[in-house]
């Protein structure tokens, strides 16, 4: 007969000893134990987390009395505003899904994913009306449709019922709310980028949303009442999930319609800010702003990149000029930032160049996340630590989506062999970080040898006239695949193709070398990401 263990028996969940978990919590301990302090600055308002808790207890209240309840889907077309921070508290304290849309898609774009995600209400700002004014008419049923009637905009129409603040007073500052009974529910509905066919609908659930919070703080060692400021937009992976992160540490946030390189400097002045997130394209903005826009900052500002992988080069710039800047890298299916480049003892007393080096690497996994690996996607074996063997990055762990909405085949097909494939090919150094080489669909055959054109457009970055760069393959006679550079100039930067094949022979291996450079501007899509397949098409068309 087999024993009983004894720790099986008598020692059941219950109400007491278990608790779903979810970010709501956090703003709800954030107004109660720091009610005075500011949580959020927008212009000339500013709430205080008690403000801000009762401001999310009229929306979730006044969306219930709508009919909005659980697994029904509420959709935001808003900048960084104070509505978009509230919705992320205030929309899941009734069961209901936040879906942020992004404000760079066409109106056809958003009438999909409208339609796809059925959306019971929608709250949109005055901004974007002349796109929403097209993508309402798509869907076969209209939701009830709310206005952000911002004083901080000028321009566009209402096409709402009501305007938002009006809609908040329908609702009861005293809501009860609830916990959801499983933490394994929908929390969010984020799509992606949809550079080919249709996006696909990642879904979020509140434990992944709650520990990917945390997770922010610990990697980038956040204090208590730290002072964010929105660079990044909420709608992209829920602004990394850090409105939740920011109630968690009861800070303040400072919102930003839009970015502007000069705009966000005078914001870290007046508003003392410790903290921002941004893709490699705005610290760019920020590099070469010119230094008295830059001057009278006295105190340590914490930058966090992602996005896309970044040049070596700008995370050496945001160092020249005086920002600590900590690597995160995770996709739209693991809730955003899901491994860190942790930063060692040692590194800072080394050369500027080399420490951007080891700190541009994509790194280890987060303190939330199960584990990240290098595998052979054939064999799932892991590649060695040796800095040169390639494989795919792959994800396990609670910092993972719970599927693509509708789509059971899609969701199969990216947790095969039960891990999450990223697409992203890297190597493991033998310090055990990882550095990613190429996008699967991005990696060049050049004569049986492999070219990676992250480290073609890591050089490219490094001449002086260059502010953007991305590198394809263009087909070619004799080696099968050749590298085709389409790249950015400054303002101010003058450089001939000749010149800069040459600045890339004197840097690599000439197999490497871009045969072809095209300049001009660069399309990127709404996460700010280099629209590569359009760039593919244009260098085979050559």
């Amino acid at each position: 007969m087999a024993s009983i263990n004894p720790y099986d028996f008598g020692l059941e969940k219950n109400s007491a000893n278990y608790v779903p978990l979810s970010p709501i919590s956090f703003i709800e301990r954030a107004a109660l134990v720091y009610p005075n302090h500011v949580a959020v600055i927008h212009g000339d308002f500013q709430f205080t987390w008690k403000q801000c808790y009762e401001r999310c207890l009229r929306l979730a209240s006044a969306l219930k009395k709508r009919g909005v309840g659980v697994g029904d889907t509420v959709a935001l077309m808003a900048p960084n505003v104070p509505a978009m921070y509230e919705a992320h508290f205030a929309v899941p304290m009734i069961g209901a899904v936040l879906n942020t849309l992004n404000l760079r898609l066409d109106a056809e774009a958003i009438g999909f994913m409208l339609q796809h995600g059925e959306a019971k209400v929608v709250i949109t700002d005055r901004e974007y009306s002349g796109i929403m004014a097209h993508a309402l008419p798509m869907l076969e049923e209209r939701p009830l449709v709310i206005d952000i009637d911002d004083p901080e905009y000028e321009g566009g129409k209402l096409l709402g019922e009501k305007d938002y603040e009006a809609f908040l007073l329908e609702g009861d500052a005293n809501f009860e709310w609830s916990l959801p009974s499983d933490e394994w529910n929908a929390i969010a509905l984020n799509y992606t980028s949809g550079t080919t066919g249709n996006p696909k609908g990642v879904v979020y659930h509140h434990r992944g949303a709650y520990l990917n919070a945390v997770s922010n703080i610990l990697s980038l060692g956040m204090p208590q009442h730290a002072v964010y400021l929105w660079t990044l937009p909420m709608f992209h992976c829920n602004g990394w999930c850090f409105p939740w992160t920011m109630a968690a540490n009861a800070g303040t946030n400072v919102c930003l319609r839009r970015v502007d390189a000069k705009a966000i400097f005078h914001a870290i002045k007046k508003y003392k800010v410790t903290h921002f997130c941004a893709a490699p394209i705005v610290h760019t903005m920020l590099i070469n702003v010119p230094e008295e826009a830059r001057s009278g900052i006295e105190h340590r500002v914490s930058g966090c990149i992602a996005g896309a992988a970044p040049p070596a080069s700008v995370i050496e710039g945001m160092e020249r000029i005086g920002f600590d800047i900590t690597h995160v890298y995770g996709l739209t299916e693991t809730y955003g930032p899901a491994a860190v480049c942790a930063k060692q003892n040692g590194w800072d007393e080394l050369p500027l160049e080399q420490r951007a080096e080891l700190n541009g690497r994509q790194g280890v996994r987060a303190p939330m996340q199960e584990d990240m690996v290098v595998m052979d996607p054939a064999s799932m074996e892991p590649v060695p630590w040796d800095g040169e063997t390639m494989g795919e990055i792959m994800f396990r762990g609670n910092l993972i989506m719970k599927g693509y909405l509708k789509n059971p085949h899609a969701t199969e097909k990216e947790f095969a062999g039960g891990w999450f494939h990223s697409g992203d090919l890297a190597v493991v150094g033998p310090d055990g970080y990882v550095k990613i080489k190429d996008r699967s669909k991005d990696i060049i055959i050049s004569g049986g040898e492999n070219i990676s054109s992250l480290e073609v457009e890591d050089v490219l970055y490094r001449h002086a006239a260059v502010v953007g760069a991305a590198v394809v393959a263009r087909p070619d006679e004799k080696w099968g695949e050749v590298a085709c550079a389409f790249v950015e100039l400054r303002d101010d930067g003058q450089v001939t193709e000749l010149e800069l094949i040459d600045f890339c022979r004197e840097r690599m291996a000439r197999f490497k070398v871009p045969k072809k450079i095209i300049f001009g501007p660069l399309t990127r899509t709404g996460s700010g990401k280099i629209q590569k397949f359009l760039l593919r098409e244009q260098a085979q068309a050559l």
